[in-house]
């Protein structure tokens, strides 16, 4: 019997320059046609908070009319992609007989599950607050509100968030004294709180975005069988985030809540292992490694990546660039390592002022 693993599947499509419906037209028309889609997460370089509502409502629309009910997860990323006007990043999977499919919506959400003899799959994203009138912390509020709609709507627990993509606009910035970043951790830890999380917290990237405010996107996983696991990768190089020390945190509301993820994660499912690789830089135990170049600092990004995921196979990788005349190097020095592999690049602010470059993955055993 093929196994989950087997059977999902990640793809980047790419188009070229042309006005924004034209180019999303292109990149709908290239979709895999005998696959199930399951999330469009695409990215995009809306100039303000104005136009990045223009174009998530053209989206929407165009969406909707190509699957009618049958809808997938869908996101809107304000992180300009360096390789293409407009990326596309594809969630398919390749359904038997065994595999019921059920398309749903929340409010404006729509999501996918997957539920078989090895468990319950539940793709979700998009999630948002008020982008133009609420501060980070509101926004954050709305958004994992919204989350838990949907878990008790569909019966998944809080703790059966897998992989979590946090989209944070402008995320080094402060309003006062609370930093973007600390405001959204403070938010996810308190709403993580409610539940204790024996197989670990999610694997999960928080990082930054142009306009869009706060955008969630979630995988959630029940699995039926005993054999099979979930659990957390840790790596031996760096401090688990969610025990950092308070020196290496902000502060936002006079707190410093620590950010709650795994470095990786792994779904263990007939004989077969999917690993989620969190947002990893050059960090080792919890300090940045300063002033070395984005070459070094990839280069020590790429050993952490490696720790996480050994002899496994990378499906694809998505590199987040601080600065986007960085992109030519190191998509150079990513093409020599990896002739083969789908990479993304992306123009985005990372999560500490000295860090250059953030890279997470997706790897199979």
């Amino acid at each position: 019997m093929s196994s989950y693993c087997d059977k999902i599947s990640y793809a980047l499509l790419t188009t070229s320059k042309a006005d924004f419906s034209a180019m999303v037209d292109d990149l709908l028309a290239q979709l895999p046609a005998h696959e199930t889609i399951l999330r469009l997460v695409f990215f995009g370089r809306p100039v303000d908070n104005e136009m990045y509502l223009e174009q998530r409502s053209v989206l929407h629309k165009k969406v909707e009319r190509f699957f009618g009910i049958n809808r997938p997860s869908l996101s809107y990323v304000s992180q300009p992609p360096l390789n293409t006007p407009l990326l596309l990043e594809v969630h398919g999977y390749l359904p038997d007989k065994e595999d019921a499919v059920v398309y749903g919506k929340t409010g404006e959400y729509s999501y996918v599950i997957i539920e078989n003899q090895e468990g319950k799959f539940l793709f979700a994203g998009g999630f948002q607050g008020d982008v133009t009138g609420s501060s980070i912390d509101e926004q954050s509020r709305a958004v994992f509100c919204c989350v838990e709609k949907l878990l008790r709507k569909e019966g998944f627990p809080v703790n059966s968030i897998v992989r979590q993509w946090n989209y944070i606009e402008r995320i080094t910035s402060f309003d006062d004294n609370d930093q973007h970043y600390q405001s959204f951790n403070n938010v996810r830890a308190a709403f993580y709180k409610q539940v204790e999380w024996p197989y670990g917290y999610p694997a999960a990237t928080g990082i930054g975005a142009n306009p869009g405010g706060v955008l969630v996107d979630f995988d959630a996983v029940l699995l039926k069988r005993i054999e099979d696991r979930i659990r957390p990768i840790d790596n031996r190089l760096q401090i688990a985030a969610h025990s950092y020390s308070t020196k290496v945190l902000k502060k936002s509301s006079d707190q410093k809540q620590t950010p709650k993820f795994e470095r990786a994660k792994s779904l263990d499912i007939t004989g077969k292992r999917l690993i989620y690789v969190s947002g990893t830089a050059a960090i080792r135990g919890e300090e940045s490694l300063k002033d070395v170049g984005v070459g070094q600092q990839l280069a020590i990004t790429l050993e952490n990546i490696n720790e996480l995921t050994g002899r496994s196979r990378l499906l694809m990788l998505r590199v987040y660039l601080k600065h986007k005349d960085d992109f030519a190097i190191c998509a150079e020095l990513m093409r020599r390592k990896f002739p083969d592999l789908p990479v993304s690049y992306m123009w985005a602010d990372v999560c500490r002022d000295e860090l250059l470059i953030e890279i997470e993955g997706i790897a199979v055993i």
